[in-house]
């Protein structure tokens, strides 16, 4: 189970593929090794941990702030028996102390809020080894909307993110240039990917309504939700929101061609 967005290895692959796909990607961007010690900024449900430890042998550290998300990771890591490989932390990223080799973040970013982009960059270096490697994947708005859309309120962050704020390639850029010593060294955009699996998500909410419903959730949010994900496919489709891969490196970090 993941709440971000995949990547489809072809048009006619299935979510899960997909997703699996989208993992293996970041993994080889940060060019992981059995040797690396692999910090998450944003547990999910486990996903990403997991993957890592499993197919390329390193050692993760994942820490949220849900205890929901805490508890259900905590249990996927046990079934699959990597307890030895992983560790789960219930801590505010901003908390952790330490190094790693490398660092990886996914749709986290959207979480922090214009005002801590600072802080979360440059936390993000500090916690790195000077030969580190950071790949986040990140929802944007366009550069020329960003000002607008920090003013004003819209549909998602009035009934779905109350906090939620989306930063822009520039903004990130900038905080990474004026706030680290690290540099980009990688962007890919995956933007149509993300408007695919948000119709597969919304094409699985229908297929699963009356399980929502049995859940104790009524027509008005299953309404709402249904809105919310046509809303935001919508959106990636037209690029008024993009999605993108971002790979940020240490100064001694060496690139190799594998």
């Amino acid at each position: 189970m993941m709440y971000s967005s995949a990547i489809y290895p072809q048009q006619e692959a299935s979510l899960e593929e997909a997703a699996v796909h989208k993992l293996d990607r970041i993994c080889q961007k940060l060019q992981l090794k059995e040797a690396d010690h692999l910090l998450e900024i944003g547990t999910g449900w486990g996903g990403m941990a997991i993957h890592a430890a499993k197919h390329y042998g390193c050692k993760v550290t994942t820490t949220t702030i849900s205890k929901e998300q805490y508890e259900f990771a905590k249990e996927r890591v046990e079934a699959e028996g990597l307890q030895d490989k992983i560790t789960l932390l219930l801590e505010d990223y901003r908390d952790l102390e330490g190094q790693y080799d490398k660092l990886v973040s996914i749709e986290m970013i959207e979480a922090v809020g214009h005002e801590y982009y600072d802080s979360y960059f440059s936390k993000c270096s500090e916690l790195l080894k000077p030969h580190g490697v950071m790949v986040i994947q990140a929802i944007t708005i366009a550069d020329q909307r960003y000002d607008y859309a920090r003013s004003s309120v819209d549909f998602i962050q009035r009934y779905i993110f109350l906090s939620g704020c989306l930063p822009s390639n520039q903004v990130i850029a900038h905080k990474i240039a004026s706030k680290t010593d690290m540099q980009i060294v990688g962007l890919e955009d995956i933007t149509e990917h993300y408007a695919k699996t948000l119709a597969d998500w919304r094409t699985r909410f229908h297929e699963a309504r009356h399980h929502v419903l049995d859940m104790g959730f009524d027509d008005v949010f299953c309404r709402m939700w249904d809105f919310y994900l046509a809303y935001c496919e919508g959106g990636f489709k037209e690029r008024a929101i993009s999605t993108g891969q971002f790979v940020f490196a240490k100064p001694e970090h060496r690139l190799t061609i594998e």
